[in-house]
């Protein structure tokens, strides 16, 4: 699997106009890849009208992140998802001038945004951030850090949560958006060669000093906004692991039909053949799960719906390519090879909430799953 940032065998990538991206060689990293979406008036397409204020287009979103993942490293996808998905939708929360300024410029390709949620604590803990913000009549004052942001090495501007009352009340937080380069703040990148092209980093906030009309949306709103996007952010998730997982197995099929062995290839070998379906299986059921839920998370951010979506993506995207990575051999260890993309892909099980996490969230709402299994054809 010598490199496979690059559209496959048919069925190919989405129908997304990809004359934009085809001029961009498969290393572009993540900024690269917005500029040219942008630029060519692609980005609109993940939202319904065209909007973020409207919420999610849901075939939209799918095929943009289908197009991305066909022609780029992992990382360079990671970061083109999670704007669409949860920066840009929670921006277009803001009424002030200097939000708005931000979302054109961000639809636009000009700049990217960066979504600072995860604290110095425990991503999967956001009540217990450390990260403060404190108001006054004159303005605000922001002090704390970021960990592993995507998109932090490029951004023009950041979207941090920070709390602005002690405790841990679901409205002691709210969002600030701080402009990259404003004093008190410093950015060091990940010491991570699998993200780089995300523009992975640190942030550091020390008495970053801003006007109150950086306070995005409502003050105390921070977390049920970020619950509302980061269904969304799931639902992306999902979309995005099964064109991940159909190019992999895409490729490693024709692998194992290339491949020879004895008279034949390995893909006359039917152990081979059996653990290749098992992918496929999972994989397909998978795509049925977000064909079911994708309305449930887009239309009504269903809670459940999106951790489910979460919670079956981490677990496919493990199994096909902890699979596809045996099926290739030694040949998978290559540069760029299925070996380094299943590295990468664990991130599937861990960012925007790890699979343990979402599937107490799905625990409990247990009741209303089991009824939904009850009536034929309908899930939560």
């Amino acid at each position: 699997m010598p490199d496979t940032r690059h559209p496959v065998d048919p069925p190919g990538p989405p129908a997304t106009d990809g004359a934009a991206l085809d001029a961009l060689p498969p290393t572009a990293t993540g900024a690269e890849v917005w500029r040219a979406l942008g630029g060519a008036g692609l980005l609109t397409r993940a939202y319904r009208g065209g909007d973020p204020r409207t919420g999610p287009d849901p075939d939209g979103l799918a095929e943009l992140l289908g197009a991305v993942d066909a022609r780029f490293s992992l990382a360079a996808t990671l970061s083109v998802s999670v704007q669409l998905a949860t920066a840009l939708p929670l921006l277009a929360v803001g009424r002030e001038r200097r939000a708005h300024h931000a979302l054109d410029g961000a639809l636009a390709g000009r700049a990217t945004v960066a979504l600072a949620a995860t604290d110095v604590t425990a991503g999967t803990d956001l009540t217990a951030l450390r990260t403060r913000v404190t108001l006054d009549d004159d303005g605000l004052t922001l002090t704390g850090e970021k960990n592993w942001i995507a998109n932090t090495t490029t951004a023009a501007h950041f979207l941090v949560l920070a709390r602005h009352r002690p405790g841990r009340h679901f409205t002691h937080f709210t969002w600030v958006l701080v402009p990259a380069g404003t004093p008190g703040v410093t950015v060091r990148p990940a010491d991570s060669a699998l993200f780089a092209d995300a523009g992975t980093g640190h942030l550091a906030f020390d008495g970053v000093r801003l006007g109150r009309d950086h306070i995005l949306g409502r003050t105390g709103f921070g977390l049920p906004l970020f619950a509302r996007h980061i269904a969304t952010e799931r639902l992306a998730g999902a979309q995005w692991a099964v064109a991940l997982c159909r190019r992999v197995l895409a490729d490693t099929h024709r692998h194992l039909t290339r491949r020879a062995h004895g008279d034949g290839t390995l893909w006359d070998l039917d152990a081979v053949r059996q653990r290749f379906a098992s992918c496929l299986v999972r994989a397909s059921e998978l795509r049925a799960l977000v064909a079911d839920l994708s309305d449930a998370v887009a239309f009504r951010y269903d809670a459940t719906a999106a951790a489910t979506l979460k919670a079956a993506a981490g677990a496919t995207v493990h199994h096909v390519l902890d699979t596809c990575g045996r099926l290739w051999g030694a040949a998978g260890f290559t540069t760029g090879g299925v070996q380094e993309l299943r590295a990468q892909a664990a991130l599937f099980g861990i960012g925007g909430g790890a699979t343990e996490v979402v599937l107490g969230t799905v625990a409990d709402a247990a009741e209303s799953v089991l009824a939904a299994l009850a009536r034929p054809g309908t899930l939560p």
